[in-house]
């Protein structure tokens, strides 16, 4: 039966027979599959350039024993402006391998989908600042994985006025139930972890903070999402050697 979806290529490898590509896709019905893509590699074929890494098509597919099977892909968005610049690139190919690992696979994930189109949006048009995007998508991805940190309340007292973060414990505490493994943080960037964990999805990115605040956000976020998947990731790699 053949199934008409929108969808994110987050990953291609070209080395699958002569002409044909293989794909990861990050899909609004189906989560994350993975298709073929046959004769995308022909210069003639109408799907070779809707199923290149980070086009968001319209893909109509059906399965097949092992695998999805693309039948016609619609170019919907190219991010060409992510493409022209190398630590965007870099930023937004770790999105896709962080979405690999955490969206679901053969079921719906429409808001995980929408997450990834909203930062590669912010990426392109360059209104919210790399580190902040970079955080807010981890923090997303997270949340709708399982891995939410308990941001609200100091984990010890029910204190709200918190100034630490445990990375590896996913808590805040407050200043005196606070130690020697957690992150300091200030009021901006407990309120802005709040923000991420909590607000409505369509207001996620809808903060700034100083760049100092920013960069404590982000190391937040990141060694939260380190500690919790106990895994490292070669695209994040590569985009801080950038």
């Amino acid at each position: 039966m053949k199934l008409t979806t929108d969808a994110l290529i987050i990953r291609e490898n070209n080395t699958v027979g002569e002409s044909d590509r293989f794909v990861t896709a990050l899909t609004r019905d189906l989560g994350v599959i993975r298709a073929s893509v046959r004769g995308a590699r022909q210069i003639k074929n109408r799907n070779g350039s809707a199923t290149q890494l980070l086009c968001y098509s319209r893909l109509s597919l059906y399965k097949g024993r092992e695998k999805y099977i693309v039948d016609d892909a619609e170019p919907l968005q190219v991010f060409f402006e992510v493409r022209g610049d190398l630590t965007k690139l870099a930023l937004a190919q770790y999105f896709c391998e962080l979405a690999g690992v955490l969206a679901p696979a053969e079921e719906e994930a429409e808001e995980e989908l929408r997450l990834l189109l909203n930062a590669l949006h912010y990426l392109s048009v360059g209104t919210r600042s790399l580190p902040l995007v970079k955080a807010v998508t981890e923090l997303r991805l997270l949340c709708k994985a399982g891995y939410m940190p308990a941001v609200a309340r100091c984990a010890q007292c029910d204190a709200e006025e918190c100034t630490r973060f445990s990375p590896l414990r996913g808590e805040v505490t407050c200043e005196q139930h606070g130690s020697a493994d957690t992150l300091l943080l200030t009021a901006g960037v407990l309120a802005a972890l709040r923000h991420i964990v909590y607000a409505p999805f369509e207001k996620c990115f809808a903060f700034s903070l100083p760049e100092t605040d920013t960069a404590i956000l982000g190391e937040a976020a990141e060694r939260f999402l380190l500690a919790q998947l106990n895994r490292g990731f070669h695209t994040l790699d590569f985009y801080h050697s950038l």
